[in-house]
Protein backbone atom coordinates (compact mmCIF):
# COMPACT_ATOMS: atom_id res chain seq x y z
CA UNK A 1 0.00 0.00 0.00
CA UNK A 2 1.33 3.49 -0.89
CA UNK A 3 0.26 7.06 -0.10
CA UNK A 4 -0.26 9.94 -2.59
CA UNK A 5 3.49 10.65 -2.72
CA UNK A 6 4.33 7.07 -3.69
CA UNK A 7 5.99 6.27 -0.37
CA UNK A 8 5.07 2.71 0.81
CA UNK A 9 3.00 2.59 4.00
CA UNK A 10 3.23 -0.66 6.02
CA UNK A 11 -0.21 -1.67 7.35
CA UNK A 12 0.26 -5.41 7.96
CA UNK A 13 2.62 -7.01 10.46
CA UNK A 14 6.05 -8.14 9.34
CA UNK A 15 5.11 -11.81 9.95
CA UNK A 16 2.05 -11.57 7.69
CA UNK A 17 2.23 -13.42 4.37
CA UNK A 18 0.21 -11.99 1.47
CA UNK A 19 -0.54 -13.27 -2.03
CA UNK A 20 -2.51 -11.20 -4.55
CA UNK A 21 -3.99 -11.50 -8.03
CA UNK A 22 -2.90 -14.29 -10.31
CA UNK A 23 -0.35 -15.54 -7.78
CA UNK A 24 -3.13 -16.25 -5.24
CA UNK A 25 -5.31 -18.01 -7.83
CA UNK A 26 -2.48 -20.20 -9.13
CA UNK A 27 -1.53 -21.04 -5.51
CA UNK A 28 -5.09 -22.09 -4.73
CA UNK A 29 -5.25 -24.28 -7.83
CA UNK A 30 -1.97 -26.03 -6.97
CA UNK A 31 -3.11 -26.63 -3.38
CA UNK A 32 -6.41 -28.13 -4.61
CA UNK A 33 -4.56 -30.39 -7.08
CA UNK A 34 -2.27 -31.59 -4.28
CA UNK A 35 -5.23 -32.55 -2.06
CA UNK A 36 -6.92 -34.31 -5.00
CA UNK A 37 -3.76 -36.32 -5.72
CA UNK A 38 -3.77 -37.61 -2.12
CA UNK A 39 -7.10 -39.44 -2.58
CA UNK A 40 -6.98 -40.11 -6.34
CA UNK A 41 -5.87 -43.74 -5.88
CA UNK A 42 -8.78 -44.34 -3.46
CA UNK A 43 -11.44 -44.31 -6.21
CA UNK A 44 -13.10 -47.46 -7.50
CA UNK A 45 -13.18 -51.16 -6.54
CA UNK A 46 -9.40 -51.50 -7.01
CA UNK A 47 -8.74 -48.59 -4.66
CA UNK A 48 -5.60 -48.54 -2.57
CA UNK A 49 -5.66 -48.07 1.21
CA UNK A 50 -3.99 -45.21 3.07
CA UNK A 51 -2.31 -45.60 6.45
CA UNK A 52 -2.41 -42.40 8.48
CA UNK A 53 -0.97 -41.66 11.90
CA UNK A 54 -3.56 -39.34 13.44
CA UNK A 55 -2.75 -36.41 15.72
CA UNK A 56 -3.92 -38.44 18.73
CA UNK A 57 -1.38 -41.18 17.90
CA UNK A 58 -3.88 -43.71 16.49
CA UNK A 59 -3.35 -45.48 13.16
CA UNK A 60 -6.15 -45.12 10.58
CA UNK A 61 -6.22 -47.54 7.62
CA UNK A 62 -8.93 -46.63 5.10
CA UNK A 63 -9.76 -45.69 1.51
CA UNK A 64 -12.62 -43.38 2.50
CA UNK A 65 -11.84 -39.88 1.20
CA UNK A 66 -13.45 -38.04 4.11
CA UNK A 67 -11.75 -40.23 6.75
CA UNK A 68 -8.35 -39.67 5.11
CA UNK A 69 -8.61 -35.90 4.72
CA UNK A 70 -10.07 -35.52 8.21
CA UNK A 71 -6.77 -36.79 9.65
CA UNK A 72 -4.50 -34.75 7.34
CA UNK A 73 -3.09 -31.57 8.87
CA UNK A 74 -2.66 -28.83 6.24
CA UNK A 75 -1.71 -25.16 6.48
CA UNK A 76 -2.81 -23.73 3.10
CA UNK A 77 -6.28 -22.09 3.31
CA UNK A 78 -7.39 -23.48 -0.08
CA UNK A 79 -6.38 -27.01 0.98
CA UNK A 80 -8.42 -26.61 4.16
CA UNK A 81 -11.36 -25.50 2.02
CA UNK A 82 -11.04 -28.69 -0.07
CA UNK A 83 -11.05 -30.83 3.07
CA UNK A 84 -14.22 -29.05 4.25
CA UNK A 85 -15.66 -29.88 0.84
CA UNK A 86 -15.30 -33.59 1.54
CA UNK A 87 -16.84 -33.19 4.99
CA UNK A 88 -19.86 -31.31 3.64
CA UNK A 89 -20.39 -34.01 0.97
CA UNK A 90 -20.32 -36.68 3.67
CA UNK A 91 -22.80 -34.76 5.85
CA UNK A 92 -25.17 -34.13 2.96
CA UNK A 93 -25.37 -37.47 1.12
CA UNK A 94 -22.87 -39.74 2.92
CA UNK A 95 -21.09 -40.99 -0.23
CA UNK A 96 -18.99 -39.63 -3.10
CA UNK A 97 -16.41 -37.97 -0.82
CA UNK A 98 -13.48 -39.15 -2.95
CA UNK A 99 -15.18 -38.33 -6.26
CA UNK A 100 -15.99 -34.76 -5.25
CA UNK A 101 -12.36 -34.03 -4.29
CA UNK A 102 -10.94 -35.57 -7.47
CA UNK A 103 -13.49 -33.74 -9.65
CA UNK A 104 -12.99 -30.38 -7.92
CA UNK A 105 -9.21 -30.68 -8.27
CA UNK A 106 -9.53 -31.48 -11.98
CA UNK A 107 -11.98 -28.62 -12.64
CA UNK A 108 -9.59 -26.17 -10.98
CA UNK A 109 -6.60 -27.54 -12.91
CA UNK A 110 -8.56 -26.94 -16.17
CA UNK A 111 -8.82 -23.25 -15.18
CA UNK A 112 -5.06 -22.85 -14.75
CA UNK A 113 -4.15 -22.30 -18.45
CA UNK A 114 -6.93 -19.70 -18.81
CA UNK A 115 -5.71 -17.85 -15.70
CA UNK A 116 -2.17 -17.84 -17.10
CA UNK A 117 -3.52 -16.44 -20.40
CA UNK A 118 -4.99 -13.56 -18.35
CA UNK A 119 -8.64 -14.55 -18.83
CA UNK A 120 -10.75 -12.83 -16.17
CA UNK A 121 -11.94 -15.23 -13.41
CA UNK A 122 -15.54 -13.98 -13.81
CA UNK A 123 -15.62 -15.30 -17.41
CA UNK A 124 -14.36 -18.71 -16.21
CA UNK A 125 -16.91 -18.77 -13.37
CA UNK A 126 -19.77 -17.87 -15.73
CA UNK A 127 -18.75 -20.72 -18.05
CA UNK A 128 -18.48 -23.16 -15.14
CA UNK A 129 -21.88 -22.19 -13.73
CA UNK A 130 -23.55 -22.51 -17.11
CA UNK A 131 -21.96 -25.93 -17.63
CA UNK A 132 -23.10 -27.06 -14.15
CA UNK A 133 -26.73 -26.14 -14.86
CA UNK A 134 -26.68 -27.95 -18.22
CA UNK A 135 -25.00 -30.98 -16.59
CA UNK A 136 -27.71 -31.24 -13.93
CA UNK A 137 -30.42 -31.02 -16.61
CA UNK A 138 -28.80 -33.82 -18.60
CA UNK A 139 -28.39 -35.84 -15.40
CA UNK A 140 -32.17 -35.84 -14.95
CA UNK A 141 -32.68 -37.08 -18.50
CA UNK A 142 -30.41 -40.14 -18.09
CA UNK A 143 -31.68 -41.13 -14.64
CA UNK A 144 -34.31 -43.82 -14.05
CA UNK A 145 -36.81 -44.47 -11.28
CA UNK A 146 -36.96 -47.63 -9.16
CA UNK A 147 -39.44 -48.98 -6.63
CA UNK A 148 -37.88 -47.99 -3.30
CA UNK A 149 -40.14 -50.47 -1.48
CA UNK A 150 -38.53 -53.37 -3.35
CA UNK A 151 -35.51 -54.55 -1.31
CA UNK A 152 -33.94 -56.33 -4.31
CA UNK A 153 -33.75 -53.10 -6.35
CA UNK A 154 -32.45 -51.06 -3.42
CA UNK A 155 -29.86 -53.77 -2.71
CA UNK A 156 -28.44 -53.35 -6.23
CA UNK A 157 -27.61 -49.71 -5.50
CA UNK A 158 -26.19 -50.36 -2.03
CA UNK A 159 -24.06 -53.19 -3.46
CA UNK A 160 -22.55 -50.74 -5.96
CA UNK A 161 -21.52 -48.53 -3.04
CA UNK A 162 -20.05 -51.41 -1.00
CA UNK A 163 -18.21 -52.77 -4.09
CA UNK A 164 -15.57 -50.03 -3.87
CA UNK A 165 -15.01 -50.46 -0.12
CA UNK A 166 -12.96 -52.71 2.13
CA UNK A 167 -16.13 -54.59 3.16
CA UNK A 168 -16.97 -55.76 -0.39
CA UNK A 169 -16.07 -59.35 0.67
CA UNK A 170 -19.19 -59.35 2.85
CA UNK A 171 -21.25 -57.18 0.49
CA UNK A 172 -24.47 -59.23 0.76
CA UNK A 173 -24.37 -59.10 4.57
CA UNK A 174 -23.57 -55.35 4.63
CA UNK A 175 -26.38 -54.58 2.15
CA UNK A 176 -28.91 -56.54 4.21
CA UNK A 177 -27.81 -54.79 7.41
CA UNK A 178 -28.03 -51.32 5.81
CA UNK A 179 -31.46 -51.86 4.21
CA UNK A 180 -32.92 -53.49 7.32
CA UNK A 181 -31.66 -50.69 9.57
CA UNK A 182 -32.90 -47.90 7.29
CA UNK A 183 -36.34 -49.52 6.91
CA UNK A 184 -36.55 -49.76 10.70
CA UNK A 185 -35.92 -46.05 11.37
CA UNK A 186 -38.04 -44.74 8.46
CA UNK A 187 -41.01 -42.66 9.60
CA UNK A 188 -43.77 -41.67 7.15
CA UNK A 189 -46.09 -38.83 8.13
CA UNK A 190 -48.49 -36.98 5.81
CA UNK A 191 -46.83 -38.49 2.75
CA UNK A 192 -43.34 -37.34 3.79
CA UNK A 193 -40.53 -39.73 4.67
CA UNK A 194 -38.14 -38.92 7.50
CA UNK A 195 -35.00 -41.05 7.97
CA UNK A 196 -32.66 -39.92 10.76
CA UNK A 197 -29.88 -42.51 10.71
CA UNK A 198 -27.45 -40.34 12.67
CA UNK A 199 -29.69 -40.08 15.71
CA UNK A 200 -31.67 -43.32 15.73
CA UNK A 201 -29.33 -45.85 14.08
CA UNK A 202 -26.29 -46.68 16.18
CA UNK A 203 -23.38 -48.93 15.18
CA UNK A 204 -21.73 -50.81 18.07
CA UNK A 205 -18.37 -52.52 17.48
CA UNK A 206 -17.62 -55.57 19.67
CA UNK A 207 -14.21 -57.18 18.99
CA UNK A 208 -14.28 -60.96 18.75
CA UNK A 209 -16.47 -63.43 16.93
CA UNK A 210 -16.95 -63.59 13.17
CA UNK A 211 -18.35 -61.22 10.57
CA UNK A 212 -21.29 -63.56 10.00
CA UNK A 213 -22.45 -62.76 13.55
CA UNK A 214 -23.23 -59.14 12.63
CA UNK A 215 -26.93 -58.35 12.88
CA UNK A 216 -29.48 -55.57 13.40
CA UNK A 217 -31.07 -55.34 16.85
CA UNK A 218 -34.64 -53.94 16.77
CA UNK A 219 -34.06 -51.71 19.76
CA UNK A 220 -31.12 -50.31 21.74
CA UNK A 221 -27.85 -51.86 22.93
CA UNK A 222 -25.88 -50.10 25.69
CA UNK A 223 -22.49 -50.91 27.17
CA UNK A 224 -23.76 -50.87 30.77
CA UNK A 225 -24.41 -53.14 33.72
CA UNK A 226 -26.98 -52.95 36.53
CA UNK A 227 -26.16 -50.82 39.58
CA UNK A 228 -26.85 -53.57 42.16
CA UNK A 229 -25.98 -57.26 41.97
CA UNK A 230 -29.43 -58.37 43.25
CA UNK A 231 -31.34 -56.66 40.43
CA UNK A 232 -32.90 -58.73 37.65
CA UNK A 233 -30.87 -59.25 34.46
CA UNK A 234 -33.64 -60.58 32.22
CA UNK A 235 -37.19 -59.18 32.06
CA UNK A 236 -39.93 -60.02 29.56
CA UNK A 237 -42.24 -57.17 28.44
CA UNK A 238 -40.75 -54.64 30.90
CA UNK A 239 -42.29 -51.33 31.88
CA UNK A 240 -39.54 -48.73 31.39
CA UNK A 241 -39.26 -45.27 32.98
CA UNK A 242 -36.68 -42.75 31.70
CA UNK A 243 -35.48 -39.95 33.99
CA UNK A 244 -33.24 -36.91 33.69
CA UNK A 245 -32.52 -36.30 37.39
CA UNK A 246 -30.43 -37.51 40.32
CA UNK A 247 -31.97 -40.27 42.43
CA UNK A 248 -30.17 -39.27 45.61
CA UNK A 249 -30.32 -36.84 48.49
CA UNK A 250 -30.73 -33.31 47.19
CA UNK A 251 -27.95 -31.17 48.58
CA UNK A 252 -28.46 -27.49 49.33
CA UNK A 253 -26.94 -24.98 46.95
CA UNK A 254 -25.79 -22.86 49.88
CA UNK A 255 -23.25 -23.95 52.48
CA UNK A 256 -25.05 -25.03 55.66
CA UNK A 257 -23.44 -25.86 59.04
CA UNK A 258 -25.20 -28.21 61.47
CA UNK A 259 -24.36 -28.11 65.16
CA UNK A 260 -24.95 -31.61 66.51
CA UNK A 261 -24.92 -31.99 70.30
CA UNK A 262 -25.68 -35.69 70.66
CA UNK A 263 -26.16 -38.86 68.62
CA UNK A 264 -29.97 -38.59 68.45
CA UNK A 265 -29.80 -35.33 66.49
CA UNK A 266 -27.35 -36.92 64.07
CA UNK A 267 -29.66 -39.92 63.60
CA UNK A 268 -32.56 -37.52 62.96
CA UNK A 269 -30.61 -35.75 60.22
CA UNK A 270 -29.71 -39.08 58.59
CA UNK A 271 -33.35 -40.23 58.84
CA UNK A 272 -34.50 -37.05 57.04
CA UNK A 273 -32.05 -37.76 54.22
CA UNK A 274 -33.24 -41.36 53.97
CA UNK A 275 -36.90 -40.28 53.97
CA UNK A 276 -36.24 -37.85 51.13
CA UNK A 277 -34.57 -40.54 49.01
CA UNK A 278 -37.35 -43.00 49.88
CA UNK A 279 -40.01 -40.49 48.78
CA UNK A 280 -38.25 -40.03 45.42
CA UNK A 281 -38.14 -43.81 44.88
CA UNK A 282 -41.76 -44.28 45.99
CA UNK A 283 -42.91 -41.66 43.44
CA UNK A 284 -41.35 -43.91 40.79
CA UNK A 285 -42.32 -47.31 42.22
CA UNK A 286 -46.04 -46.49 42.38
CA UNK A 287 -46.17 -46.82 38.57
CA UNK A 288 -44.87 -50.43 38.90
CA UNK A 289 -41.85 -50.12 36.58
CA UNK A 290 -39.53 -53.04 35.85
CA UNK A 291 -36.63 -50.88 34.59
CA UNK A 292 -35.59 -47.34 35.55
CA UNK A 293 -32.90 -45.59 33.47
CA UNK A 294 -31.54 -42.16 34.40
CA UNK A 295 -29.00 -39.76 32.91
CA UNK A 296 -27.67 -38.87 36.38
CA UNK A 297 -26.51 -40.82 39.44
CA UNK A 298 -28.34 -43.26 41.74
CA UNK A 299 -27.38 -43.33 45.45
CA UNK A 300 -26.88 -46.54 47.45
CA UNK A 301 -30.03 -45.77 49.44
CA UNK A 302 -32.10 -45.50 46.24
CA UNK A 303 -30.61 -48.76 44.95
CA UNK A 304 -31.66 -50.45 48.21
CA UNK A 305 -35.29 -49.42 47.76
CA UNK A 306 -35.28 -50.39 44.09
CA UNK A 307 -34.02 -53.89 44.97
CA UNK A 308 -36.76 -54.19 47.63
CA UNK A 309 -39.42 -53.43 44.99
CA UNK A 310 -37.79 -55.69 42.36
CA UNK A 311 -36.85 -52.82 40.02
CA UNK A 312 -33.73 -52.87 37.82
CA UNK A 313 -31.91 -49.54 37.47
CA UNK A 314 -29.25 -48.13 35.11
CA UNK A 315 -27.47 -44.83 35.75
CA UNK A 316 -25.40 -42.21 33.92
CA UNK A 317 -26.77 -42.98 30.46
CA UNK A 318 -25.97 -40.49 27.70
CA UNK A 319 -28.73 -38.24 26.39
CA UNK A 320 -28.36 -39.54 22.82
CA UNK A 321 -28.94 -43.10 24.10
CA UNK A 322 -31.96 -41.94 26.12
CA UNK A 323 -33.47 -40.47 22.94
CA UNK A 324 -33.07 -43.80 21.13
CA UNK A 325 -34.57 -45.75 24.05
CA UNK A 326 -37.48 -43.31 24.09
CA UNK A 327 -38.03 -43.80 20.35
CA UNK A 328 -37.84 -47.61 20.59
CA UNK A 329 -39.96 -48.18 23.72
CA UNK A 330 -42.42 -45.29 23.57
CA UNK A 331 -41.27 -43.92 26.96
CA UNK A 332 -40.93 -40.20 27.66
CA UNK A 333 -37.89 -38.71 29.43
CA UNK A 334 -39.16 -37.07 32.65
CA UNK A 335 -37.26 -34.38 34.56
CA UNK A 336 -38.75 -34.97 38.05
CA UNK A 337 -40.08 -38.19 39.64
CA UNK A 338 -43.22 -36.46 40.98
CA UNK A 339 -44.17 -35.44 37.42
CA UNK A 340 -44.35 -39.00 36.02
CA UNK A 341 -47.64 -39.97 34.35
CA UNK A 342 -48.83 -43.37 33.13
CA UNK A 343 -48.42 -42.22 29.52
CA UNK A 344 -44.69 -41.63 30.16
CA UNK A 345 -44.04 -45.33 30.85
CA UNK A 346 -42.57 -47.28 27.91
CA UNK A 347 -44.39 -50.56 27.21
CA UNK A 348 -43.30 -51.44 23.63
CA UNK A 349 -40.16 -53.37 24.65
CA UNK A 350 -40.40 -57.15 24.44
CA UNK A 351 -37.17 -58.14 26.22
CA UNK A 352 -34.71 -56.46 28.60
CA UNK A 353 -31.56 -58.52 29.02
CA UNK A 354 -27.97 -58.01 30.16
CA UNK A 355 -25.35 -60.19 28.47
CA UNK A 356 -21.61 -60.47 28.91
CA UNK A 357 -19.76 -60.34 25.57
CA UNK A 358 -16.00 -60.60 25.88
CA UNK A 359 -15.04 -58.68 29.02
CA UNK A 360 -17.90 -56.17 28.93
CA UNK A 361 -21.52 -56.18 30.05
CA UNK A 362 -24.06 -55.13 27.42
CA UNK A 363 -27.68 -54.16 28.02
CA UNK A 364 -30.12 -55.25 25.29
CA UNK A 365 -33.50 -53.51 25.02
CA UNK A 366 -34.90 -55.55 22.12
CA UNK A 367 -37.95 -57.11 20.46
CA UNK A 368 -39.67 -53.70 20.47
CA UNK A 369 -43.03 -53.35 18.73
CA UNK A 370 -42.61 -51.07 15.69
CA UNK A 371 -39.22 -49.72 16.82
CA UNK A 372 -38.14 -46.47 15.21
CA UNK A 373 -34.60 -46.90 16.56
CA UNK A 374 -32.14 -49.73 16.02
CA UNK A 375 -28.59 -50.85 16.74
CA UNK A 376 -26.26 -52.61 14.31
CA UNK A 377 -23.89 -55.00 16.10
CA UNK A 378 -20.57 -55.51 14.30
CA UNK A 379 -18.32 -58.43 15.24
CA UNK A 380 -14.81 -59.01 13.99
CA UNK A 381 -11.33 -60.03 14.98
CA UNK A 382 -9.39 -56.76 14.73
CA UNK A 383 -10.31 -53.25 15.85
CA UNK A 384 -8.85 -51.62 12.70
CA UNK A 385 -10.97 -53.89 10.50
CA UNK A 386 -14.05 -53.10 12.58
CA UNK A 387 -13.39 -49.36 12.33
CA UNK A 388 -13.11 -49.55 8.52
CA UNK A 389 -16.21 -51.76 8.23
CA UNK A 390 -18.10 -49.24 10.37
CA UNK A 391 -17.15 -46.44 7.94
CA UNK A 392 -18.24 -48.60 4.98
CA UNK A 393 -21.54 -49.44 6.67
CA UNK A 394 -22.24 -45.76 7.36
CA UNK A 395 -21.81 -45.06 3.63
CA UNK A 396 -24.15 -47.95 2.82
CA UNK A 397 -26.75 -46.60 5.27
CA UNK A 398 -26.51 -43.16 3.65
CA UNK A 399 -26.96 -44.65 0.14
CA UNK A 400 -30.00 -46.67 1.23
CA UNK A 401 -31.46 -43.52 2.81
CA UNK A 402 -30.83 -41.49 -0.36
CA UNK A 403 -32.62 -44.06 -2.55
CA UNK A 404 -35.66 -44.04 -0.27
CA UNK A 405 -35.70 -40.23 -0.25
CA UNK A 406 -35.27 -39.91 -4.02
CA UNK A 407 -35.66 -43.24 -5.91
CA UNK A 408 -33.79 -42.06 -9.03
CA UNK A 409 -30.61 -43.83 -10.19
CA UNK A 410 -27.79 -42.92 -12.56
CA UNK A 411 -25.40 -45.37 -14.27
CA UNK A 412 -22.12 -45.85 -12.39
CA UNK A 413 -18.61 -46.74 -13.51
CA UNK A 414 -17.98 -43.28 -14.96
CA UNK A 415 -20.85 -43.66 -17.46
CA UNK A 416 -22.76 -40.67 -16.06
CA UNK A 417 -19.70 -38.39 -16.17
CA UNK A 418 -18.80 -39.43 -19.73
CA UNK A 419 -22.40 -38.96 -20.91
CA UNK A 420 -22.50 -35.45 -19.41
CA UNK A 421 -19.05 -34.65 -20.86
CA UNK A 422 -20.19 -35.70 -24.37
CA UNK A 423 -23.33 -33.57 -24.08
CA UNK A 424 -21.39 -30.51 -22.87
CA UNK A 425 -18.82 -30.86 -25.68
CA UNK A 426 -21.61 -30.82 -28.27
CA UNK A 427 -23.26 -27.82 -26.66
CA UNK A 428 -19.97 -25.90 -26.33
CA UNK A 429 -19.81 -25.67 -30.16
CA UNK A 430 -22.98 -23.56 -30.17
CA UNK A 431 -21.68 -21.04 -27.61
CA UNK A 432 -20.23 -17.89 -29.15
CA UNK A 433 -17.21 -16.01 -27.89
CA UNK A 434 -14.65 -16.93 -25.25
CA UNK A 435 -17.34 -18.29 -22.87
CA UNK A 436 -17.15 -21.63 -24.71
CA UNK A 437 -13.59 -22.32 -23.51
CA UNK A 438 -14.26 -22.67 -19.73
CA UNK A 439 -17.56 -24.39 -20.61
CA UNK A 440 -15.63 -26.96 -22.67
CA UNK A 441 -13.08 -27.33 -19.83
CA UNK A 442 -15.78 -28.68 -17.49
CA UNK A 443 -16.58 -31.38 -20.06
CA UNK A 444 -12.91 -32.41 -20.22
CA UNK A 445 -12.65 -32.35 -16.40
CA UNK A 446 -15.60 -34.74 -15.97
CA UNK A 447 -13.65 -37.43 -17.84
CA UNK A 448 -11.30 -37.68 -14.84
CA UNK A 449 -13.67 -40.15 -13.11
CA UNK A 450 -13.60 -42.91 -15.79
CA UNK A 451 -9.93 -42.16 -16.46
CA UNK A 452 -9.06 -42.64 -12.77
CA UNK A 453 -11.07 -45.89 -12.62
CA UNK A 454 -9.02 -47.28 -15.53
CA UNK A 455 -5.76 -46.04 -14.02
CA UNK A 456 -6.43 -47.55 -10.57
CA UNK A 457 -7.02 -51.05 -11.99
CA UNK A 458 -4.02 -50.93 -14.35
CA UNK A 459 -5.93 -50.67 -17.65
CA UNK A 460 -4.94 -48.97 -20.90
CA UNK A 461 -6.06 -45.38 -20.24
CA UNK A 462 -5.74 -43.87 -23.74
CA UNK A 463 -7.34 -46.76 -25.65
CA UNK A 464 -10.26 -47.26 -23.22
CA UNK A 465 -11.06 -43.56 -22.78
CA UNK A 466 -11.02 -43.07 -26.55
CA UNK A 467 -13.32 -46.07 -27.05
CA UNK A 468 -15.69 -44.88 -24.32
CA UNK A 469 -15.80 -41.36 -25.79
CA UNK A 470 -16.59 -42.80 -29.23
CA UNK A 471 -19.28 -45.06 -27.75
CA UNK A 472 -21.09 -42.12 -26.12
CA UNK A 473 -20.72 -39.98 -29.26
CA UNK A 474 -22.78 -42.52 -31.20
CA UNK A 475 -25.87 -41.69 -29.09
CA UNK A 476 -28.17 -43.87 -26.93
CA UNK A 477 -25.16 -45.32 -25.13
CA UNK A 478 -25.35 -43.28 -21.94
CA UNK A 479 -25.16 -46.43 -19.77
CA UNK A 480 -21.74 -47.54 -21.04
CA UNK A 481 -18.97 -47.14 -18.47
CA UNK A 482 -15.84 -48.75 -17.07
CA UNK A 483 -15.56 -52.06 -15.25
CA UNK A 484 -13.48 -50.95 -12.28
CA UNK A 485 -12.06 -54.45 -11.73
CA UNK A 486 -10.79 -55.17 -15.26
CA UNK A 487 -10.62 -51.70 -16.82
CA UNK A 488 -12.76 -52.57 -19.87
CA UNK A 489 -15.96 -51.07 -21.30
CA UNK A 490 -19.27 -52.54 -20.05
CA UNK A 491 -22.97 -51.69 -20.26
CA UNK A 492 -24.17 -50.74 -16.79
CA UNK A 493 -27.65 -52.09 -17.56
CA UNK A 494 -26.14 -55.57 -17.78
CA UNK A 495 -23.32 -55.01 -15.29
CA UNK A 496 -25.72 -53.70 -12.63
CA UNK A 497 -23.73 -50.73 -11.26
CA UNK A 498 -26.09 -47.86 -10.42
CA UNK A 499 -25.65 -44.89 -8.11
CA UNK A 500 -28.20 -42.60 -6.42
CA UNK A 501 -29.19 -39.46 -8.31
CA UNK A 502 -28.75 -37.41 -5.11
CA UNK A 503 -25.08 -38.42 -4.79
CA UNK A 504 -24.25 -37.64 -8.44
CA UNK A 505 -26.04 -34.28 -8.48
CA UNK A 506 -24.51 -33.25 -5.15
CA UNK A 507 -21.02 -34.23 -6.35
CA UNK A 508 -21.26 -32.08 -9.48
CA UNK A 509 -22.81 -29.11 -7.67
CA UNK A 510 -20.33 -29.19 -4.79
CA UNK A 511 -17.26 -29.59 -7.02
CA UNK A 512 -18.20 -26.77 -9.45
CA UNK A 513 -19.39 -24.35 -6.77
CA UNK A 514 -16.25 -24.90 -4.66
CA UNK A 515 -14.07 -24.35 -7.75
CA UNK A 516 -15.89 -21.10 -8.53
CA UNK A 517 -15.45 -19.92 -4.95
CA UNK A 518 -11.69 -20.55 -5.00
CA UNK A 519 -11.34 -18.83 -8.39
CA UNK A 520 -13.00 -15.69 -7.01
CA UNK A 521 -10.23 -15.28 -4.42
CA UNK A 522 -7.63 -12.74 -5.53
CA UNK A 523 -6.01 -11.88 -2.18
CA UNK A 524 -4.79 -14.20 0.59
CA UNK A 525 -3.58 -12.70 3.84
CA UNK A 526 -2.27 -15.20 6.38
CA UNK A 527 -0.73 -13.87 9.57
CA UNK A 528 0.50 -15.94 12.51
CA UNK A 529 1.35 -14.72 15.98
CA UNK A 530 4.73 -15.27 17.58
CA UNK A 531 3.31 -18.02 19.86
CA UNK A 532 1.82 -19.96 16.93
CA UNK A 533 5.11 -19.65 15.04
CA UNK A 534 7.03 -21.18 17.94
CA UNK A 535 4.38 -23.93 18.35
CA UNK A 536 4.45 -24.95 14.68
CA UNK A 537 8.17 -24.55 14.07
CA UNK A 538 11.26 -25.97 15.75
CA UNK A 539 11.84 -24.98 19.38
CA UNK A 540 14.63 -22.36 19.51
CA UNK A 541 17.65 -23.22 21.63
CA UNK A 542 18.17 -20.61 24.32
CA UNK A 543 21.70 -19.20 24.66
CA UNK A 544 23.08 -19.27 28.20
CA UNK A 545 24.27 -15.66 27.90
CA UNK A 546 20.80 -14.35 26.98
CA UNK A 547 19.18 -12.50 29.87
CA UNK A 548 16.03 -13.95 31.46
CA UNK A 549 12.83 -12.35 30.11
Amino acid sequence: MANSRGVPVLVLNATTKRETGREAQIGNIKAAKTVADVVRTCLGPRAMLKMILSQSGNIVITNDGNAILREVNVSHPAAKSMIDLSRSQDDEVGDGTTSVIVLAGEILSMAEPWIEKKMHPRIIINGYTRAMNDALEHLKSISKYIDYKNDAEVKTVVKSCIGTKFAHTWSDLMCDLAIQAVRMVTVEENGKREIDIKRYCRIEKIPGGEMTECHVVPGVVIEKDITHSKMRRKILNPRIILLDCNLEYKKSQNKVNHQVKDGKEWEKIMMLEEEQVKKIVMDIVKFKPDVVITEKGISDEAQHWFVKHNVTALRRTRKSIMDRISKATGATVVNRPDEIRESDVGTRCGLFEIKIIGDEYWTFITDCKDPKACTVLLRGGHKDNLAEIERNLQDALAVARNVIYDPRLCPGGGATEMSIATKLMEKAKSIAGIDQYPYHSVAIALEVIPRTLIQNCGGDIVRNITSLRAKHAQGNNSTWGIDGDKGVLVDMNKFGIWEPFLVKSQTIKTAVEASCMLLRIDDIVSGITHKEEIKSGPVPVKDEEDPEP
